[in-house]
């Protein structure tokens, strides 16, 4: 009797785990995907991290590329489908904090020369404008020949730019002067 009621538990156990949904990473209890589809293209979870600032956990980032990458320029100037997922995961993220620490990765990502792409600075930057909660997720999803799709919760919210624009965005997190160093790695897959 001992042995039918261990194997039953057992094989519920299994069964639990293999209908479980899969996600690839669970990062400051946020479980992170291991897939994203952009495009028709099922992009693969390259990495993901915590952004962090004054002992302040922030969001999750999540990068997504068609095959896996460790070099950041490369994955910045790929024209190819590729996703960068943000899970907020603080209330002390405002509209304002998110708009200010994004025009200053803006700044950063291109060496100060934002002029090339300002219009679409501009124009992105109004995802901003509603209100941020704790919960929020943003996905910003690149699709060659489209533009940057913009989504807040699922929902989209516009498309802006072109490949030259993405390499801006992009390079808030994976440029030479990134965001946040140790992020960047993560999103790269190089813990």
């Amino acid at each position: 009797m001992k042995k039918a009621i261990s194997t039953g538990f057992v094989s519920l156990l299994l069964t639990a785990a293999l209908s479980a949904p899969a996600s690839a990473l669970t990062v400051d209890g946020v479980d992170v995907p291991d897939t994203y589809t952009a495009m028709d293209t099922e992009l693969k979870l390259n990495g993901a991290g915590t952004r962090s600032k004054w002992f302040m956990d922030l969001y999750v980032g999540g990068l997504y590329v068609p095959q896996a990458a460790n070099d950041g320029n490369a994955v910045i100037n790929a024209d190819e489908p590729q996703a960068i997922t943000l899970h907020i995961i603080s209330d002390m993220i405002t509209s304002e904090r998110m708009t200010e620490a994004t025009l200053e990765g803006f700044e950063s990502s291109t060496g100060g020369n934002t002029a090339p792409v300002k219009g679409e600075i501009d124009r992105f930057m109004n995802v901003f404008k509603e209100e941020i909660k704790e919960g929020d997720v943003f996905d910003l999803v690149y699709l060659p020949g489209e533009g940057v799709k913009v989504l807040k919760n699922g929902q989209q919210k516009d498309i802006v730019g072109d490949l030259e624009f993405k390499k801006a965005l992009f390079g808030i997190w994976l440029s030479d002067k990134p965001a946040q160093k140790d992020l960047k790695k993560a999103m790269l897959g190089q813990r």
